[in-house]
């Protein structure tokens, strides 16, 4: 989903802290860069749905105050109903064809879609070679890989297909995952079973968008389809626009004007100018990734305030790929939850924050000691439910100030910011008006 470009107004500007040092006319309103006015935000997401991210990460998380992300292959899930399956002509008739006639841009994709379903060793190996090789611009070693992969198949006879089976050891239920849903942890799309996208025809490829939404959304509910992640951190045109249409928002790619995207290959300088408003930095912590450089990425992204840490982590304590220790997860947690200027967000939760911030018009309007102010934004109320932090401009002879909205009163406290009277305060998603009185 794409947004059109930013919109500012005359009178009320949504960037803060950067300018609340100088002087300021009375009324002036800003939502801050992050929520209580925190420097950076951090995102902890985890890929696969493996067992120990729920028994071993989970719980550390919650101790601290934290809530994570997770990708879930639908398809792994013991009660799950849309399996994985190929989808399209008569397999025999496909492996009747690589016979004679190699595997070429015309049907690479329909032989890849099926290959990962061939009962024989290595074929869901076969599939992810190409796939990768394909991703890097190499078509004559991908169309080779599908080819060697078929051949072994016509070989060995092979008749019959199964569900590749991607993760190994125990998998956790949809009443589990229901449970931390409902304790405030995102859950979202990352397949039924984990294929190379890029190398699927369009029947198999929506399928497993499509038939693992449906899954989620039947056992949690909408809300649960805002983010998605597609496997391998592919980046693709065609997965991006397929995926993009069906999600507000995926962790592969955010295409914004106001954000910088760094993904987990790319490099962070914090001392150079993006000339955008949000930058986002994707980092995956593997097996041996030191804890030194795991806690670098978080004093990076505090020697500026306009960054987003999103850690990609897979396995988790000796169950998935490149598992990270517990102690490891334990130590980078705490030292992450002990730095008070970062906000610690589910995917979802920070997408949501910089769009309602960069898609909000705010208006101000002062009557001797009463501001009013409107808030409008474009954006689907249904999905950007997240509270505002705000701060306005009072006059120097208030020292206490009510906000109203609704049946909602609330006193603050104002504050001195170089030479001018703040009061810094949080607005519900969907408060269009409100007012600030001297008290």
């Amino acid at each position: 989903m794409l947004f059109g470009s930013m919109r500012y107004i005359s009178m009320i500007f949504l960037f803060a802290w950067t300018s609340v040092a100088i002087a300021q006319e009375v009324g002036e309103t800003n939502i801050l860069k992050w929520p209580q006015g925190k420097k950076a935000a951090v995102s902890l997401t985890y890929d696969d749905g493996t067992y120990n991210q729920f028994h071993v990460a989970l719980p550390i998380m919650e101790d601290l105050g934290m809530k994570g992300t997770f990708y879930i292959n639908t398809g792994e899930i013991p009660s799950s109903k849309y399996p994985a399956k190929f989808l399209g002509r008569d397999p025999q008739l496909i492996l009747e064809e690589a016979k004679t006639i190699p595997t070429n841009r015309e049907n690479l994709f329909e032989r890849a879609s099926l290959i990962r379903f061939l009962e024989m060793p290595g074929a869901v190996s076969f599939h992810d070679r190409a796939g990768a090789a394909f991703e890097q611009g190499r078509l004559e070693t991908a169309f080779g890989l599908i080819d060697e992969g078929l051949n072994q198949a016509n070989k060995l006879g092979t008749k019959e297909l199964s569900a590749p089976q991607i993760i190994d050891g125990p998998m956790i239920d949809w009443n589990e995952i229901k449970k931390y849903a409902e304790r405030g942890h995102e859950f979202g799309v990352h397949t039924i079973s984990h294929p190379r996208l890029a190398v699927l025809d369009e029947a198999n490829l929506l399928y497993e968008l499509e038939a693992s939404r449906d899954e989620i959304e039947e056992a949690l509910g909408k809300e649960f389809l805002f983010s998605a992640e597609c496997p391998f951190g592919t980046e693709d045109e065609r997965v991006m626009e397929y995926a993009l249409e069906l999600f507000p928002a995926t962790r592969n790619r955010m295409p914004e004007p106001f954000l910088e995207e760094i993904n987990r290959s790319g490099t962070f300088d914090y001392g150079k100018n993006y000339q955008k408003e949000y930058i986002q930095w994707q980092r995956g912590p593997l097996s041996k990734t030191s804890p030194e450089l795991m806690r670098s990425w978080v004093d990076d992204i505090l020697k500026r305030d306009d960054s987003w840490l999103v850690l990609v982590f897979h396995g988790i304590e000796g169950i998935g790929w490149e598992a990270i220790p517990e102690s490891t997860i334990k130590e980078y947690f705490e030292y992450i939850a002990a730095k008070e200027n970062i906000w610690v967000g589910t995917f979802a939760e920070v997408t949501k924050y910089m769009r309602q911030r960069m898609h909000t018009e705010i208006s101000s309007e002062l009557d001797a000691d009463e501001i009013r102010i409107r808030v409008n934004s474009d954006l689907d109320k249904f999905w950007y439910d997240s509270n505002l932090s705000i701060n306005t401009v009072v006059p120097d002879n208030w020292k206490k100030v009510v906000l109203s909205y609704g049946n909602t009163k609330q006193v603050m406290n104002v504050h001195k910011v170089g030479t001018n009277n703040i009061v810094q305060y949080d607005i519900p998603a969907g408060i269009s008006e409100f007012t600030l009185n001297k008290q």
